[in-house]
């Protein structure tokens, strides 16, 4: 399968949703805690292992994140180290990127998503423990959130109502907002550790998973959240990233500082179905892609970044 070694350790990889065969990834020197960045963006070869960097974006600082744009095949937004939200054109040389860059939060900006049904907006979630909303055209944030305690982690958008979204914190709750609110709608204290990442299931708009430094993963339906749909226990240090499949129900895919990405299906109760082990060092970023059923792709801190298929051994060429 192919397999990409950066200069830089992975933090975040994303497949595009237009090519099936592009991915951008986010990466940082010195596991993102000094240094520059680089976004790099890849090709899979056609008809075979191999992949190739089509260009690459070097950064003052780290990138913790990338997203694709879903209106603009070409354009990526990424979010930095520095506090900064930079948007790329990968049509365009290094020299003429970033096309636009805001400097808006106080810390890092942690997590980048693209409004999969509106196609104009985004959200950057900061260790400023702020939500920002932005649009493309805008020379400044629409909005911005502040109702999180500690580091807002990642926030996700509801992929059916373009209003709403969910954020993921270290204050341990898990918060629904809808733009149209003054405030969250709602607040679930999801894990008695620091939550670092939540998803929404792609089939069912009220059903999101979170998983915690507490090692576990836990689906929710926000529409009794009084106790989780399901716990998933099987990763034996935090699990960093968690993300529901694009073409099936119940299937989430996850990965964690034990080196690990796992699959689960939610709903059986042996719901660990697939455990990989190909990274050597925290597996941090992990992607399913909505083009090519089955193919997924992880990058962590062993400055690799692999994409397969599902079932097959990440390793195997």
């Amino acid at each position: 399968m192919p397999m990409f070694k950066a200069p830089f350790n992975g933090y975040s990889v994303k497949f595009s949703p237009f090519y099936e065969s592009r991915l951008a990834v986010a990466t940082a020197q010195n596991f993102g805690i000094l240094g520059n960045g680089r976004i790099h963006v890849l090709e899979l070869s056609p008809g075979g292992p191999g992949v190739t960097e089509s260009i690459a974006f070097d950064t003052a600082d780290a990138v913790y994140d990338v997203c694709w744009s879903e209106s603009h095949e070409s354009v990526l937004i990424a979010a930095i180290g520095d506090g900064s939200v930079k948007i790329y054109d990968t049509a365009l040389p290094p020299p003429s990127n970033p096309i636009r860059s805001f400097q808006e939060h106080a810390r890092e900006v942690h997590s980048v998503d693209y409004n999969p049904t509106r196609r104009d907006s985004f959200l950057t979630a900061s260790w400023d423990d702020t939500v920002k909303l932005w649009a493309m055209d805008r020379p400044a944030s629409i909005r911005t959130f502040k109702e999180h305690a500690y580091c807002v982690y990642q926030a996700v958008w509801n992929p059916k109502h373009g209003d709403v979204f969910a954020s993921a914190s270290g204050d341990c709750t898990l918060r629904i907002w809808d733009v149209r609110e003054p405030g969250s709608t709602m607040i679930i204290p999801a894990h008695d550790l620091e939550i670092l990442s939540c998803d929404w299931n792609k089939y069912d708009d009220c059903v999101l998973a979170t998983s915690s430094v507490d090692k576990t993963i836990k689906v929710w339906d926000v529409r009794s959240y009084r106790a989780p749909l399901a716990v998933l226990n099987g990763h034996g240090y935090a699990v960093r990233k968690v993300k529901f499949s694009p073409h099936r129900r119940n299937l989430i895919a996850s990965c964690s500082y034990d080196m690990t990405v796992c699959l689960w299906d939610y709903t059986v109760e042996d719901a660990l179905v697939g455990r990989y082990d190909h990274h050597t060092e925290f597996a941090v970023g992990i992607d399913m892609s909505v083009v090519v059923e089955g193919l997924m792709a992880s990058t962590g801190w062993d400055e690799l970044v692999y994409v397969w298929q599902q079932g097959m051994d990440p390793r195997a060429s």
